[in-house]
């Protein structure tokens, strides 16, 4: 590592002594993270900081503090919080970006902001573009950002109702065998997406919703034959889709309606020698002008940090048994 001779020295002013507690945390845990995290020494006497390490890391944390410092006024701070704040940033980002995202989505709960830049990129694009395809690995926001985008054009009367759709594939199990009528059987696929509308709209004013129609959650299949017209429309799981499917999902779509699609193709459940539609729709729309692609990785992982080490790991797996990135294989491993 190229480490600089002399320290990075700075002050976080101004001093509150509240406020400069939360942003250390409980026995400096929260500047212990940072340090292992960007792999640098920070050293303080009160305000007054002195960060040892690469050159481009301890610009990279000043700034990053400086960000906490300034949350840590009105947030309380928690290691979780601040790994979120990690994640967003990333050191490449932290790195080449002093501006902080103004994008802000409302909702009746409050507002959401993405986290990082890959997260802003998506929800830019989803707000610019007709039709979006989020694709990356689990706990990265593409399916919570995707409905919080839907609540917010709802919120704003830019549409008429919002549709949450998935493939009802069976994950491993049969769905023959579980109980209820098919709206029963397939609630389990779409809790995910419920999970979401509550944390934004609340319960009641969810159940109200779908009750006027406003709100459909549906499995694919009810699509065909539909035309959808002032609407935005979410494919979720969408790597579960058929080639057949997904080109039917997509000419469904209507004047003044917004698609989003999510996916992650390491996950595909269909059955073994099946081309995943998503895999499919990567090769054949990654030209055509008015479609948006983010791809994700996993560092963009916003859930547990140990969320992020298993997905790299099966990442570094799947590399060494099979030659090259899952992300560029296109099989139906689960």
């Amino acid at each position: 590592m190229n480490i600089q001779t002399e320290p990075h020295h700075f002050i976080l002013e101004p001093f509150e002594a509240n406020r400069f507690a939360n942003l250390c945390g409980q026995f400096d845990e929260n500047l212990r993270l940072i340090e292992q995290r960007l792999e640098i020494e920070i050293r303080n006497r009160g305000n007054q900081f002195e960060l040892l390490g690469d050159g481009e890391q301890t610009r990279a944390a000043e700034r990053l503090l400086r960000r906490l410092y300034r949350e840590a006024k009105n947030t309380e701070l928690s290691p979780d919080m601040v790994h979120l704040f990690l994640q967003e940033s990333g050191i490449e980002e932290l790195k080449n970006s002093t501006v902080e995202s103004n994008v802000a989505l409302r909702t009746r709960k409050g507002m959401i902001r993405p986290r990082g830049t890959n997260q802003q990129a998506y929800v830019k694009s989803i707000l610019e573009h007709d039709i979006n395809f989020g694709i990356g690995p689990a706990g990265t926001g593409k399916t919570y950002l995707a409905v919080a985008c839907a609540v917010d054009a709802l919120e704003r009367e830019q549409i008429r109702r919002i549709l949450l759709v998935r493939p009802a594939v069976e994950a491993g199990e049969k769905l023959g065998f579980l109980p209820g009528d098919l709206s029963q059987k397939i609630d389990p696929y779409l809790r995910p997406l419920y999970d979401a509308l509550y944390e934004m709209l609340g319960f009641e004013q969810v159940a109200r919703l779908i009750e006027k129609q406003v709100i459909e959650v549906a499995p694919l299949a009810y699509m065909r034959g539909r035309t959808l017209n002032n609407s935005f429309i979410i494919l979720d799981e969408s790597q579960n889709t058929t080639l057949e499917q997904m080109k039917m999902f997509l000419t469904r779509i209507g004047f003044g309606s917004t698609a989003v699609i999510t996916g992650d193709i390491t996950q595909v459940d269909l059955p073994r020698g099946t081309k995943s539609g998503l895999t499919h729709v990567i090769e054949v729309l990654r030209d055509v002008p008015g479609i948006s692609f983010t791809h994700f990785k996993p560092k963009d992982v916003v859930r547990h940090p140990l969320v992020q080490r298993i997905v790299e790991a099966y990442e570094r797996f799947d590399e060494r048994t099979q030659g090259k990135p899952a992300n560029e294989r296109g099989s139906n491993d689960a």
